[in-house]
């Protein structure tokens, strides 16, 4: 049983949240702590130009009712919308937070990964904690 849990959830298809939540039902001790998180990637700045002033407020204000609203009446539970590199912001949350363990989703691996790598594999090699991947 973990005490601190961090999360990370995309936010591609309603799929993605349900089988991260059911192993934190599981992996959670008794009054756990547990931090939902969504990375929203950096914009370019040559396209950021092209948006509308709010945009990077408006974009987190939505990822973050979406966020709660998948979280739903989890015990404990706290949600944060971060923007940057995936794996990096990750990783340093988890250290800042304490976290004892990471509970990420992944996709199956192909070929480009074993060149550039996914999310959940930088996060494995790199987090100072337990880290549970969902396949």
């Amino acid at each position: 049983m973990y005490d601190n849990i961090l999360v990370p959830l995309a936010l591609a298809t309603e799929d993605d949240s349900v089988r991260p939540l059911e192993a934190v039902a599981k992996l959670a001790s008794p009054g756990a702590k547990i931090t939902f998180i969504h990375v929203v990637e950096d914009i370019p700045p040559t396209v950021a130009g092209y948006l509308p002033g709010d945009y990077i407020a408006t974009i987190h204000k939505d990822r973050l009712a979406e966020l709660a609203r998948r979280v739903g009446e989890v015990k404990g539970a706290k949600v944060e919308v971060v923007e940057g590199n995936a794996a990096t912001r990750i990783l340093d949350r988890a250290e800042k937070l304490g976290i004892d363990c990471v509970v990420i989703a992944s996709h199956r691996p192909g070929l480009r990964d074993w060149f550039l790598g996914s999310t959940a594999a930088r996060v494995v090699r790199h987090a100072q904690c337990s880290v549970l991947v969902l396949r």
